[in-house]
């Protein structure tokens, strides 16, 4: 028997929505990376996979928040329900426990490592190391807060400052507003493109997201009257996110394709910015990728405590042990694997393994769980949900494979 919770609206207007965890998981270095990379070599002609990859995630997370909301349970406790009986449970535990773990394990590196470089942009070379150690130490402790409203609200304010900073950046390098807008219509992809498209693509549709935002609005508690403010949050967030990316983008292609300047990842754009467009603007841009690393170095711990917790059946709250230990183990994981010298890029090929293994698995599932009306009634998936999934759910099972074809060389 499930205890009964605050509606979630009221509950919003008390605290804050999760919609500021689904934002912090959907920007984060990878994106940012893959977003700049995008801009510099393409220009705006890739901005279509962005708005492509936005509305993909918001099909995918619009199902999940309503499986939480609706049956009060987490993605992963649903998938062990479901599968209680079935001889592929084990096996399935099994792929999705280590895909999830060691995948959050490699992308915590990767945050962890994109958060130390916005602090290098800024500061110099020198303060890589010690700023892995900070960031890693403030994630760490409010992860042991064990406080939900203290990690969402510390999340919610770095947003902003992650959005602030990107949206200054781009105004700063005043882009081509036709083009902008041709680019996110007009799909077209350039020779040499392909696996920039794959990218963009795949670092914004991110397993882990699905876990975390079903367990989110499950906490939060509500009544399936909620779920169109539900809905809702889920769209502003994940809008923003997404554009958050298209801004990146244009920024990049604005000030480095503009000028023929070729670069590696964010943290070179960020150095660029200075002789460009003077030492504010780098410190901006520096600040943006310090808070998407900042944001998700905490979401990606967060969200394999709760994954972990709900398929293992342990206890799931944040204070509890169980969901500390296998949180702060992603975090130390991930922070060790920062430290080691191994190039961030190898670390994300890595985690890209795990996504494209797990992505299509997970959003297969998640299609056959919200059409199953012994879980959600009346609020089982219609025609145009199921048509959005399948499509999803095709891409996403393209992607994976390549993106596991890509990472075995």
């Amino acid at each position: 028997m499930i205890a009964k919770t605050r509606p979630f609206g009221r509950h919003v207007g008390r605290n804050i929505g999760p919609g500021a965890l689904v934002t912090a998981a959907f920007i984060g270095p990878g994106t940012v990376t893959a977003c700049t990379l995008a801009g510099a070599t393409h220009g705006y002609a890739l901005l279509w996979a962005l708005l492509f990859a936005t509305l993909a995630t918001m099909a995918l997370q619009e199902m999940s928040a309503r499986l939480g909301l609706i049956t009060r349970r987490g993605l992963g406790a649903n998938l062990a329900a479901l599968f209680a009986n079935s001889p592929l449970r084990l096996p399935l535990i099994a792929l999705v426990g280590v895909a999830l773990y060691a995948g959050n394990s490699a992308y915590e590196a990767g945050n962890l490592s994109g958060a130390a470089l916005g602090i290098t942009a800024m500061a110099g070379e020198g303060a890589f190391t010690p700023s892995v150690l900070g960031i890693a130490g403030l994630a760490a402790l409010l992860l042991l807060t064990g406080s939900y409203a203290v990690i969402e609200r510390a999340l919610l304010a770095l947003v902003a400052i992650m959005t602030l900073a990107f949206a200054a950046t781009f105004a700063i390098t005043r882009p081509d507003w036709g083009a902008l807008v041709s680019g996110l219509f007009t799909p077209s992809v350039p020779d040499g493109s392909l696996l920039t498209v794959i990218a963009l693509i795949g670092t914004t549709v991110v397993p882990y997201n699905l876990f975390l935002h079903a367990s989110a609005v499950a906490r939060k508690g509500g009544e399936p009257g909620d779920l169109a403010a539900v809905r809702a949050d889920t769209s502003v967030s994940i809008g923003i996110g997404g554009l958050i990316a298209i801004l990146i983008a244009s920024t990049a292609a604005a000030s480095l394709f503009s000028a023929g300047i070729a670069v590696e990842s964010a943290g070179d754009m960020a150095l660029q910015f200075e002789p460009l467009f003077g030492v504010y603007s780098k410190l901006l841009l520096g600040i943006g990728l310090l808070a998407a690393g900042l944001t998700s170095a905490i979401t990606a711990p967060l969200a394999t405590g709760f994954a972990m917790t709900e398929i293992l059946g342990l206890p799931s709250e944040a204070k509890s042990l169980a969901f500390r230990d296998i949180a702060l183990s992603v975090l130390v994981i991930g922070a060790g694997l920062s430290l080691t010298g191994i190039k961030p890029v190898e670390v994300i090929l890595a985690a890209q393994f795990a996504n494209g293994l797990l992505l299509p698995i997970l959003a297969a599932f998640l299609l056959y769980a919200v059409n199953q009306r012994a879980l959600l009634g009346r609020y089982v998936n219609g025609w145009a949900a199921n048509g959005a999934g399948v499509i999803v759910a095709l891409v996403a099972a393209g992607l994976g494979v390549r993106l596991v074809l890509r990472a075995l060389g």
